[in-house]
């Protein structure tokens, strides 16, 4: 595995604030799992798998609890995987060593770069800042869409990995000139030890904390991380519990506790839906959705529909029609909702941001950029009505 020291990183940090070139990861040496389909992924995990020795990049579970004959069953998220010794989780980046659970990721990220907020998508919270972005592999999701498929289906060993702590993960932050740090690309929730550590010591040093995730992760661990979050973006990949089964090897309802949850602790979210034709294209779910939406969290949270591009084992699929996401979006702020937009098209004007009550332009988006900008504070400079987010 290779790294880089510290003073290496900083000073490659600096080069990619100024450059906006990502530190990628090499390609993967080898794959050990195919995407499930309409399995249910809870409990497959991987035996005997484990590595023989633990190194310095492993951290003891945040949350787990120790059973008879030095079994542990991982408490992050709802796969609950139970483990034996020397066996290793579904999201590849859990280990039982011994009747102990250890995180594999920990301060060994995968990939680094320094994004524009836009790009997570994060529209409603302080729109033309730069955030940090870092990822470690693994995800608890067999999702056959994925976009990162290369580091979210891999184990940590099977990738190339800069070696990163949470301190200098912030020294980075702060060096690039980025105003927040964003837990992105794979999924955040399967290295939270390293997220959750990160961000307290960014909270220290006035560093926003963006957590970008499928939301599959249980209670309590989302509320000792909502201590130090300051946004969020959701993916509600889905408004069918067997969709979610299908299409991503997951369950519907622990992601709607999340968005309760987020709401209730008063955290800044945003939710993505991929709209997947055949899977995600049904107007009667994307109504009963937004129904749920309404009466669970409100009108105020910007809901995001994206356009899907074929690639991994859906690329026999065709890409999102656009006037499907013009439909959907109309059909969403229809139902009531407040800000409503369309992604991965650019230049589409449902990418831009009107005012909910005077509806004049407000935010115009070209890709990233952002030509016009029309609120004072966090009020319409029209009309003077509050506009929902952190700006």
């Amino acid at each position: 595995m290779k790294t880089i020291n510290r003073r290496q990183f900083l000073y490659l940090s600096a080069a990619i604030a100024s450059t906006a070139l990502p530190l990628r990861p090499s390609p993967i040496r080898s794959h050990s799992c195919l995407a499930m389909g309409s399995q249910d992924i809870r409990g497959k995990i991987f035996k005997g798998d484990a590595p023989k020795t633990l190194w310095k990049w492993s951290k003891e579970g945040f949350s787990y609890k120790k059973l008879p004959d030095k079994k542990v069953v991982c408490g992050i998220c709802p796969n609950r995987c139970l483990l034996s010794p020397g066996d290793r989780s579904v999201c590849r980046s859990k280990v039982n060593m011994d009747g102990t659970l250890y995180s594999l990721t920990y301060g060994n990220p995968c990939s680094v770069n320094v994004d524009p907020i836009e790009k997570k998508p994060l529209y409603h919270f302080k729109p033309r800042s730069n955030a940090f972005s870092i990822a470690a592999a693994g995800c608890n999701f067999r999702c056959l869409n994925c976009q990162n498929w290369e580091i979210s289906q891999a184990k940590p060993e099977e990738l190339n990995n800069v070696e990163l702590f949470p301190a200098d993960v912030v020294n980075s932050a702060v060096h690039s000139g980025s105003k927040s740090i964003a837990y992105t690309y794979s999924e955040a929730i399967t290295f939270f030890e390293y997220m959750i550590d990160t961000a307290r010591i960014a909270r220290q040093n006035h560093i926003f904390n963006l957590l970008i995730s499928n939301g599959y992760i249980n209670t309590s661990p989302l509320l000792e991380l909502c201590k130090v979050l300051d946004a969020a973006n959701i993916n509600l990949k889905s408004y069918e519990d067997a969709i979610y089964r299908k299409l991503n090897g997951g369950r519907l309802q622990p992601v709607l506790n999340t968005l309760k949850t987020l709401h209730e602790q008063g955290v800044h979210f945003e939710i993505t839906t991929l709209v997947v034709p055949g899977y995600i294209d049904n107007v009667d779910m994307i109504k009963q959705m937004c129904g749920w939406i309404l009466e669970n969290v409100g009108p105020d949270h910007p809901l995001h529909f994206t356009r899907f591009t074929p690639q991994y084992k859906l690329n026999r699929l065709p890409p999102t029609p656009v006037s499907t996401l013009a439909q959907f979006r109309n059909l969403a702020v229809k139902e009531g909702i407040h800000y409503v937009y369309v992604g991965n098209f650019p230049l589409h004007e449902g990418a831009n941001t009107y005012c909910h009550h005077c509806h004049k332009l407000l935010i115009e988006r070209q890709g990233y950029d952002i030509p016009v900008y029309n609120i004072n504070g966090n009020r319409c400079k029209f009309c003077n009505t509050v506009i929902p987010g952190k700006w």
